[in-house]
């Protein structure tokens, strides 16, 4: 029972959006939490019978003492919520794993401000742009802006007392034309500036106004007869150009937009961020999340959308989102595009975002291959809609041609994997002519009559290749073995790999790409390759021992006992008669010399 003053904060929370705490015994903050209606709220916790899973029912076992503040919006709150959890870092909050620092351009704040590259931003009036998802994104951005506008890179203090006085002189980066020598007077203050606000309007991805710029310079040159100038400002306008056709231009109509998307796993949740600026994807980052509690897509991408235009700088009036988000901002217009260029905006959103994860779950698989284990039985336990996770899984498979030499075979996986000391093939007894049900259903009752009797552990999922027929044929003799409904059953149909459940007309279609349908194909070209193996080796040697029983004098029981001996006719035909006298006697060596003529 949660203690009496505790139930007197639920029980007078305001119905206001906000931010609550939670703490335990120890006054340690457990959960920072936001919410447009914090009494609605906090009160879902401590009035839910089942839990979404068992470390929500241990937070709120532990909770003892809630704090709360109210704000006047819900973005307040969510604004305040993220802040506070990366101050604090609560135990049970989603976590930002992409804590690293990433690289940004820094316009100093000084007299002749200088540009280069940083990691960890200082307050002191510069201005930074990015930050950028690779250091060499980055690099390409800065060596365009320092092509098209030569600036310092010295640390003079360039007073106009210094300047005046030629306390300084030009270096070599003047000789090479990568300073104009404004410590010498070379280069006035003003046309500086003019610089640093064309280099500004390029790293904002105002590339028209640049451009622009450009092209009146250029012409004015050329006007006034000064044709070298004017070929410089032509050659930095064509850099301009090259530099935005290998950027991704989505549409001219879009000017200045968000794009988010968001892909989970049962552990992570990836969010992808673009911006777009004058219809060009100016800048993209992928940040990865540690989930805590289960928390769902639209509470992880809220908590992105203010932890990514907050990183950025970003001031985009427009965001565009997979799907509806509860950050009700005046200021703020969220689009869930249906078609169009802000739909391919999401698209291409998407494929960065599935690109990164792709990479980041296979390093995590490598370094923790239990890991891996539980990410794929939790993906298909979902996918397949199933109760528990499938780490035992029998698929079944029937081998014969025309009826003959029929046989069943059945594969098992563990954990996602092949166990072949586990596999068996069952030579069918009962069954006459190809008749796939019939024998599927003598192959199920056998196996599991068998595991029962036994007392072996059942499996977690049974998979039985073929349609509905073989399917429906399967759940008959599961249920006269007393097994069914003790774990879950599927048949796959080969053509459109469809899914069928029991009694159920509709089949169940996976994504062709997904992990699950990859494991089943697996199973079910294990279980054919291994029943079609098993299938040849019996129709060889029925083959054999057939033509051996056609000799007078050789019955069923020596002709066994060859095939077993010799393994084939060949091999036979090529023994002395010692050799055969040793394994069938002196008168069937004799019989069998003169019928082959050896």
């Amino acid at each position: 029972m949660k203690p009496e003053s505790l139930k007197e904060i639920i029980t007078n929370l305001p119905e206001k959006p906000g931010i609550y705490k939670y703490f335990d015994t120890t006054d340690t903050l457990l959960y920072i939490g936001k919410a447009k209606n914090l009494k609605k709220r906090v009160s879902s916790y401590f009035t839910k019978q089942h839990f979404e899973n068992r470390k929500t029912e241990v937070l709120v076992s532990k909770i003892i003492r809630i704090e709360f503040t109210v704000v006047k919006t819900e973005i307040d709150a969510l604004l305040l919520e993220s802040s506070l959890i990366k101050e604090f870092k609560p135990r049970y909050n989603v976590s930002l794993k992409d804590d690293k620092s990433f690289p940004v351009i820094r316009v100093t704040n000084e007299r002749f401000p200088k540009i280069y590259a940083m990691r960890n931003p200082i307050k002191d009036g510069s201005e930074y742009f990015g930050p950028y998802s690779s250091p060499y994104v980055m690099r390409i951005v800065l060596d365009l802006v320092k092509q098209l506008y030569p600036i310092r890179n010295c640390n003079y203090v360039l007073s106009d007392k210094n300047i005046e006085a030629h306390k300084f002189k030009v270096c070599l980066e003047y000789q090479i034309g990568n300073c104009r020598g404004a410590c010498e007077g070379l280069e006035t203050e003003q046309e500086y500036m003019e610089s640093i606000r064309s280099i500004k309007n390029v790293l904002r991805g105002n590339l028209a106004e640049v451009k622009n710029h450009l092209k009146d310079q250029m012409l004015r040159a050329s006007s006034d007869l000064r044709f070298e100038q004017a070929a410089l400002f032509k050659d930095k306008l064509e850099r301009l150009n090259n530099y935005q056709g290998k950027s991704t231009v989505v549409s001219i109509t879009i000017t200045n937009v968000d794009v988010f998307n968001i892909s989970t796993s049962q552990q992570f949740a990836f969010v992808n961020y673009l911006k777009i600026v004058n219809g060009m994807i100016i800048q993209t980052q992928t940040i990865e999340y540690r989930k805590v509690l289960d928390e769902t897509d639209a509470e992880i991408l809220e908590l992105a959308i203010v932890e990514m235009r907050e990183r950025h700088g970003s001031n985009a009036k427009e965001i565009i989102i997979p799907f509806a988000v509860e950050i009700n901002d005046e200021t703020l217009k969220f689009t869930v595009p249906k078609a169009g260029d802000k739909l391919k905006l999401l698209e291409i959103s998407m494929t960065n975002l599935l690109h990164f994860k792709k990479e980041k779950l296979e390093q995590y698989d490598k370094l923790d291959p239990e890991l891996k284990v539980n990410r794929l039985m939790t993906q298909m336990q979902e996918d397949l809609k199933l109760k528990v996770q499938p780490k035992y899984i029998e698929c079944f498979d029937n081998s014969n041609i025309q009826g003959n030499y029929p046989v069943s075979a059945c594969v098992v996986f563990r954990d996602g994997k092949a166990s072949k000391k586990d596999y068996r093939i069952f030579n069918v007894k009962t069954v006459v002519g190809p008749d796939d049900f019939a024998t599927m259903h003598e192959v199920i009752t056998r196996r599991y009559n068998r595991l029962v009797e036994e007392n072996e552990p059942l499996p977690d999922l049974v998979i039985i290749d073929g349609g509905k027929g073989q399917l429906s044929h399967a759940v008959q003799a599961m249920k006269e073995v007393g097994v069914y409904g003790k774990f879950a059953v599927i048949g796959i149909a080969k053509r459109l790999e469809e899914l069928y459940y029991p009694e159920d007309p509709l089949p169940l279609y996976i994504d062709k790409k997904s992990e699950t349908l990859k494991i089943i194909q697996q199973l079910r070209d294990e279980a054919h390759r291994f029943g079609i193996t098993q299938h040849r080796n019996r129709r060889s040697k029925g083959s054999l021992g057939t033509e051996l029983t056609q000799i007078k004098g050789i019955g069923e029981e020596t002709a066994k006992l060859l095939l077993k001996h010799f393994k084939s006719i060949k091999n036979l035909k090529s023994q002395p008669f010692e050799e055969i006298e040793k394994v069938v006697g002196k008168v069937r060596a004799k019989i069998l010399m003169e019928y082959f003529k050896i």
